[in-house]
């Protein structure tokens, strides 16, 4: 569920922290996917690696799942954190979550199926399709309710069924049959088409025609029509309860004063399945990812027709103050000249994010126990992967990737902090302090002088102040010093 959070894709993340300082993370991260072969990637998901087994610490975080997409491929995955209620269970790349309101993508797909097969108009009002899905009269003068006004969440919608299944510990999600009785009770919120209000219930609508044109239930039409064909074996369009804290992780609540998280009852989507109720792991979204980039840049149809996806990613809806476009069940945002579309997902104890750049063919899948959201995380893994790619020092260095590894490791910041987490980076070294918000904006890259001596690199290239690294009697680094002010080896990364 979305109260407070951005309706773009992309969120804005800055924060000062003083440079080459940081505290400590433990991190009982499993089942990492190998990097793939180019190295300046594997550096960059290297370090991808090390921050957000901070993060996951730092931010108390129970479970945290993150999967990077190039191309037809997930390249890196991986787990932090434990997944059941005693911690004991890791959280891996393949622990299913509850991915909530991106269960409205396949819902959209499903519905574009059938707008595919001539059995759907967009522009035609929803009650054509369902005719019980009438609201309270209202007096304002409106557009009809469509299709295309309720995939883009613009149709003036109430944003929920009427019952309080956020709130209350139990959960109370209507049934199918309960949803449709209470609906005529419910009034529009604003005229159709004229202003953004995200819906729940609107998508679920988008189900219920899915279901209604398609005379098949809905769970059965996505899992034989959009699952299946598309392998995601770990996707289902309901809560696995028989794998609850072996594979699918139990839901966490918000840190308290205490720094203590709630155990919270898990739920069931029921009549809201269509919109909120499907769990997946970051994996299965990651080739969800890989599939709409190998159907994007192919001319032939694999569950949706080419055309469609573009359509559908396409904006179809601007705000009158711009500030949320949409598309026919993406999210649609831009930073700088590139575009991002996905979908993130909110429901009690569980936390996700799908952001893809079609024009690179790059996506990362991010899902998390708590109450925190990771959009954020996957904007910087992204922010990362770019400032990696292409990048050089201003002028050569030596060659010393091969020994670069000897000054990988975390330092300690004390009394300011707690650590700085050193790496390899384009054969000088990159030096971060955690945790961090901004990674990317907050790397201190690190020329190599010769011998264990280093240049602080500005923004411009140029090169700034010295950074010595020293060694112990048996020739390991043990600390390195900057502006006279030694910092102690306390680990390996």
């Amino acid at each position: 569920m979305r109260w407070i959070r951005a309706t773009s894709v992309l969120l804005s993340v800055a924060v000062a922290v003083q440079p080459l300082v940081a505290q400590t993370a433990i991190s009982t991260a499993a089942s990492a996917r190998d990097p793939v072969r180019d190295p300046a990637q594997a550096e960059a998901l290297r370090l991808i690696d090390v921050w957000l087994d901070g993060v996951q610490a730092y931010e108390r975080i129970p479970a945290l799942s993150v999967a990077v997409v190039q191309g037809d491929s997930v390249v890196w995955s991986k787990g932090y954190g434990t997944i059941d209620a005693a911690r004991t269970v890791p959280a891996t790349a393949t622990t299913i979550y509850s991915i909530c309101s991106i269960s409205k993508l396949f819902t959209s797909i499903a519905l574009m199926q059938q707008w595919e097969a001539g059995k759907v108009r967009l522009d035609a009002p929803l009650t054509d399709y369902l005719p019980w899905a009438k609201l309270k009269p209202d007096a304002r003068d409106s557009m009809p309710v469509t299709l295309r006004g309720v995939l883009t969440h613009s149709a003036g919608l109430p944003r929920e069924s009427d019952f309080p299944y956020w709130t209350q510990a139990d959960h109370p999600f209507p049934t199918q049959a309960q949803l449709r009785a209470t609906i005529v009770g419910q009034a529009p919120l604003y005229p159709a088409s004229r202003w953004y209000q995200y819906s729940n219930l609107g998508l679920t609508l988008v189900g219920e025609t899915v279901e209604a044109i398609a005379h098949q239930p809905y769970a059965d039409y996505v899992q034989s029509h959009i699952l299946d064909p598309l392998a995601l074996r770990d996707t289902r369009p309901f809560m696995p309860m028989t794998l609850y804290g072996t594979r699918l992780a139990v839901g966490w609540g918000a840190l308290n004063r205490k720094g203590e998280r709630a155990l919270l009852q898990p739920f069931d989507a029921r009549g809201l399945a269509p919109a909120a109720g499907f769990t997946s792991t970051v994996e299965d979204l990651g080739r969800f990812a890989a599939w709409q980039f190998r159907l994007l840049r192919s001319e032939t149809t694999e569950i949706l027709k080419p055309s469609t996806l573009s359509e559908m990613q396409r904006v179809q809806f601007t705000s009158p103050d711009w500030k949320a476009t949409r598309g026919l069940g993406f999210a649609i945002g831009r930073r700088g000249d590139r575009t991002y579309v996905g979908h993130g997902g909110d429901c009690p104890g569980y936390h996700s994010d799908l952001l893809m750049r079609p024009e690179s063919e790059t996506a990362v899948a991010s899902m998390m126990t708590g109450a925190e959201t990771p959009g954020a995380y996957d904007e910087a893994i992204f922010a990362l992967l770019d400032k990696r790619k292409g990048f050089a020092f201003k002028t050569p260095v030596s060659d010393i990737r091969d020994e670069l590894d000897a000054f990988a490791g975390r330092y300690s910041a004390e009394p300011w902090g707690s650590e700085i987490v050193v790496l390899p980076w384009a054969g000088g070294l990159a030096a971060l302090t955690l945790p961090s918000k901004n990674p990317a904006g907050e790397l201190v890259l690190l020329k190599p002088k010769g011998g264990d001596r280093f240049r602080v690199i500005r923004d411009d290239g140029s090169e700034s102040d010295e950074v010595v690294f020293e060694r112990d009697a048996a020739g390991r680094i043990s600390r390195f010093i900057r502006f006279s002010n030694p910092r102690d080896r306390i680990g390996p990364l």
